[in-house]
């Protein structure tokens, strides 16, 4: 009897493992929902310099998930939509802040001098270049792709997350007609006005963790 309750425990114990949380998936961030703190976070420029969110209290900031491989991020760089949008936004005193949470050996990383190069040809104009090879940053974000875009309000709350704008293609004549998704964010917090469209579908490759 002692024996057929043992061979019993051995076959059931697997099963109730498999159907247990595991501490993996406790440990899980939880989903950012807007009006949500955005997490803090510290991370090396490509200019060097450590860089914080918290640093940036007071400010509107923009959170740009960035890959140069992907064709989608070409598509707002190499029609230097992207530049036009970091440029009139930093003189207007957005932090705007692009991400590479790439690890290393996968595509879209970069080392800090070929980010400095890159950053030089492309015209990039955000207020720091930021390297996350760990992931740690875009895994609290949940960011899922490049380009995946957040608007952090005054407070330091989350004003906006998902897509760029309401075409999700990566052929340069999509621009052509677009939403703006995160300019309409951004002009109704510089209104003072709630955001209409606060949260989309963001579209682009994966984030290469």
């Amino acid at each position: 009897m002692r024996a057929l309750m043992l061979v019993c425990a051995l076959i059931v114990s697997p099963l109730a493992l498999a159907n247990s949380p595991s501490k993996a998936a406790a440990a899980a961030p939880a989903v950012l929902k807007n009006g949500d703190v955005a997490p803090d976070f510290a991370l090396k420029g490509a200019d060097g310099k450590d860089y914080k969110l918290s640093q940036f209290k007071g400010k509107t900031v923009v959170l740009e998930w960035f890959n140069k491989d992907c064709p989608y991020v070409k598509k707002f760089y190499d029609s230097k939509t992207m530049q036009g949008l970091q440029k009139e936004q930093v003189a207007k005193g957005t932090v705007w802040l692009t991400i590479i949470s790439s690890a290393a050996g996968k595509e879209g990383h970069l080392a800090a001098a070929d980010a400095q190069k890159l950053m030089t040809e492309k015209g990039v104009a955000s207020t720091a270049f930021l390297f996350d090879d760990k992931g740690s940053v875009g895994k609290a974000y949940s960011a899922k792709t490049t380009p995946h875009m957040f608007v952090i309000d005054k407070a330091g709350k989350v004003a906006y997350q998902g897509a760029i704008d309401d075409r999700p293609s990566a052929t340069m004549k999509s621009l052509e007609g677009a939403q703006n998704y995160v300019t309409a964010a951004l002009t109704s917090l510089e209104k003072g006005e709630p955001v209409k469209t606060a949260s989309t579908t963001p579209y682009g490759c994966s984030v290469k963790y």
